[in-house]
């Protein structure tokens, strides 16, 4: 790899790590966050909930754009895009405003992951494999040192620090970006001859609000009428409104010729349809640890943001270590064995929690902690092989797509799951919930990774008859 590729490479890493050390940099922040805006748990969820929808949204639309416009200039755009959220978000006069800016962020970040990894593959071509390796550690990487990042600068700097930290790295991307990455024009004569209606068919601009709007009154609904320990009227028909919203939604994508989110590879490929089913459990059992623990520690344990942020920093280092041994391991046997490894280090980690009590070491959460963090250094590995081997090579990009989808679909319900727990206020019994509920997610993955085991079987028998 040469000298201006390893500078492309860095321009881009840069761009690209944002969206996960922001996604992540904020689970030690809603503590903080409760006390400054004096709101309860399930409201300061939102700053969650915000980031990865419009993360879900942005990241296929911007894919699209970049098609037309040109992939320099949508990875300029969103890196000004985040640095004005950066910027401003600290500022925020009330919770609202922030959303705001945490969404604006997410859409900015999005921009860049969304074409980041196209930029590599079209612009290195020696050692591609190892380029983007080298994206996906700046990913990873950044996903799993987020919580410690962020316990420390909220520990020093409070919690607009969590989004000044973002300005340094946005300023040398843009710097290195504006050098490295070529310009690519091809498109440009099409995006201007293109009409707005055809732009807005394409990027599937109805399917998008669908989504969005169902998605989101599904949430208010359901997580209002916990907060408020309640059920009224009016929460019963909000929440009524995203079901028919999303269910018409889905109408929509397996009619549309363009869908935002290709629902008609599920129906004509099942084996697709359950890798992705369990990927969206995987992730629900990840990030409702990922963002369960830090509160817990801070708000039951009474840990400082600091400490909290040393602690999660187990589960990261784990997960960067197992990936690279589950990809000899697979590369071997198959994604089945690691995925059904994984799955039984789940429930150890649920089971582990659901033992604490309000007077267990603190430092006993870091078991907990390393059973999932090595489950996703697995799974991070294994799902994606499992998708590839039942993928047709025609769907890859079709599979690949969706395949993230289910990523933050899983994430949301993950979010959503603790809000319900939870409530208005962040408590050890529901923590303890929260370990039971995991616990039976991760025992109906272990029995699907068996079933899978045995349908491979019966596959490979039926092959050699």
């Amino acid at each position: 790899m040469n000298a201006r590729s390893r500078w492309l490479m860095i321009s881009v890493g840069l761009g690209v790590l944002l969206n996960p050390l922001n996604s992540s940099m904020v689970s030690v922040a809603i503590p903080r966050l409760q006390n400054v805006f004096q709101l309860n748990f399930t409201v300061v969820s939102w700053i969650i909930f915000s980031f990865y929808i419009a993360s879900a949204i942005a990241q296929p639309v911007m894919g699209k754009a970049s098609d037309l416009f040109g992939r320099k200039k949508i990875f300029l755009t969103g890196l000004v895009v985040a640095f004005v959220a950066s910027l401003l978000a600290p500022l925020s006069p009330n919770f609202g405003w922030l959303i705001v800016f945490r969404i604006v962020q997410s859409i900015g970040t999005s921009m860049m992951v969304s074409v980041g990894m196209a930029i590599v593959r079209i612009h290195i071509t020696e050692k591609q494999a190892t380029a983007l390796s080298v994206l996906s550690i700046f990913l990873s990487g950044a996903a799993a040192i987020g919580p410690f990042i962020g316990g420390v600068l909220i520990h020093w700097w409070d919690w607009p620090a969590i989004f000044f930290v973002n300005i340094p790295f946005v300023v040398a991307s843009f710097l290195f970006a504006w050098r490295t990455i070529p310009k690519d024009e091809p498109s440009a004569s099409v995006a201007r001859n293109m009409s707005f209606r055809k732009w807005l068919d394409l990027i599937d601009a109805s399917g998008v609000l669908l989504f969005t709007v169902g998605l989101v009154a599904l949430l208010v609904g359901l997580l209002s009428a916990k907060s408020s320990g309640h059920v009224s009227f009016w929460y019963v028909i909000v929440g009524l409104i995203g079901l028919v919203l999303l269910v018409a939604f889905i109408r929509h994508e397996l009619k549309t010729p363009s869908p935002f989110i290709p629902l008609r590879t599920f129906a004509k490929y099942p084996a697709i349809t359950w890798v992705n089913v369990e990927f969206i459990l995987v992730n629900v059992l990840f990030y409702s640890i990922f963002f369960g623990l830090p509160s817990y520690l801070q708000t039951v344990r009474h840990v400082s943001e600091f400490h909290t942020g040393i602690l999660m920093l187990s589960l990261g280092l784990c997960s960067l270590v197992a990936s690279p041994i589950a990809g000899r391991w697979i590369d071997k046997s198959g994604p089945r064995p690691a995925l059904l490894v994984s799955a039984m280090l789940m429930i150890f980690g649920s089971v582990w929690i659901v033992t604490l009590n309000e007077s267990s070491p603190v430092i006993s959460v870091c078991l907990a902690l390393a059973a999932f963090g090595i489950s996703n250094g697995l799974n991070s590995v294994g799902m994606q092989a499992a998708l590839f081997k039942s993928s047709p090579k025609e769907m890859i990009g079709v599979a690949s797509g969706v395949f993230m989808t289910s990523r933050y679909l899983g994430t949301i319900l993950s979010s959503l799951l603790i809000g319900i727990v939870m409530g208005d206020k962040f408590s050890f019994g529901g923590f303890r919930l929260l370990g039971m509920i995991l616990t039976v997610i991760a025992l109906s993955l272990v029995f699907m990774s068996w079933r899978r085991r045995e349908s491979g079987n019966l596959e490979e028998l039926e092959f050699h008859k």
